[in-house]
């Protein structure tokens, strides 16, 4: 039988450098703000935003500061509300109905 030599001296290759975990910690927190920002998307069902249909969500409906963002294929688009209000002459382009949910349907003419 021969006798084995095993060499530790790549284990004490780490000890040399202070900062090699920091890479590490790095790694997991980058991991960590991707997992939570799919997870964020997931939730609020937005997933629209990442693909190429076109999109528009209304913030705030009805007050002060109600907002219209309109995606189209890579543009977005941001209209806020003035509060003010308009006046003219134009036609009926359809009617709204509001559900017993609270949810509001646009039934175009």
């Amino acid at each position: 039988m021969t006798k084995r030599r095993y060499s530790y001296k790549a284990l004490s290759d780490f000890d040399d450098d202070p900062l090699s975990g920091m890479a590490n910690l790095f790694d997991l927190a980058t991991v960590f703000a991707v997992a939570l920002m799919v997870a964020m998307v997931t939730r609020l069902q937005m997933t629209e935003i990442f693909t190429q249909e076109e999109m528009t969500l209304v913030k705030n409906p009805g007050k002060e500061n109600m907002e219209i963002i309109i995606k189209k294929g890579k543009e977005i688009e941001r209209y806020k509300a003035s509060g003010k209000t308009s006046e003219g002459k134009g036609r009926r382009v359809g009617v709204a109905y509001e559900l017993e949910e609270g949810k509001i349907i646009y039934v175009p003419e």
